[in-house]
């Protein structure tokens, strides 16, 4: 087989590596910190290479969090996927989300208090979180109206805690018990 056989993952491969090194920056500081500058440096390539793949600072922080979006997505629905009971699984897969971020300094860089955190304006913007979020409420049972809504919610929701944490884990767990599943759960009308 003649050819470059790398040829149809090259973009893939390229763009996976400047991301890696954007995660590299975004654990040492802030991610709204971090410049294209930094990036292409750190990835070991020019700025007219970075350029080629993602076309400005926005493009690439929408890739970055999309793709650890993605991966937290799987992680959580690895974690929930023997709970049958719906607010059990919300609050479970609500704190293994958080508990990721928190554990990543390069996630939990997104949500520093010391400028205004820009994890929380891409979580209300990104399609790819939306669809996520919105599989696991749909996830939760019910379904119908108000999915998208109490999505949406279960995001910001998920973001104050990020930004504003409870006093421990405990005390996150009781905020959601309390305050969120009877929201965000669907309500199972018994049969007559």
């Amino acid at each position: 087989m003649a050819g470059d056989w790398l040829a149809a993952r090259r973009s893939e491969v390229a763009a996976d590596r400047i991301l890696d090194a954007a995660d590299e920056l975004f654990t040492r500081q802030d991610a709204a910190t971090v410049g294209m500058h930094e990036i292409a440096t750190a990835a070991g390539c020019s700025r007219a290479t970075l350029y080629r793949y993602f076309e400005n600072r926005e493009a690439l922080y929408t890739a970055y969090v999309h793709r650890e979006a993605r991966r937290l997505y799987e992680e959580l629905t690895r974690q929930v996927a023997g709970l049958s009971d719906p607010t059990q699984r919300l609050i479970e897969g609500v704190m293994t989300g958080l508990r990721a971020v928190r554990d990543s300094p390069a996630l939990s860089s997104w949500f520093a208090t010391a400028s205004p955190p820009i994890g929380g304006e891409m979580a209300e913007h990104s399609e790819v979180i939306r669809a996520l979020v919105e599989a696991f409420v749909r996830s939760l049972g019910g379904g119908g109206d108000g999915i998208e809504r109490r999505a949406r919610w279960l995001v910001r929701v998920m973001v104050s805690l990020l930004v504003f944490p409870g006093l421990d884990e405990a005390d996150e767990r009781a905020m959601l018990a309390e305050f969120v599943a009877p929201l965000v759960v669907p309500v199972h009308q018994p049969a007559d």
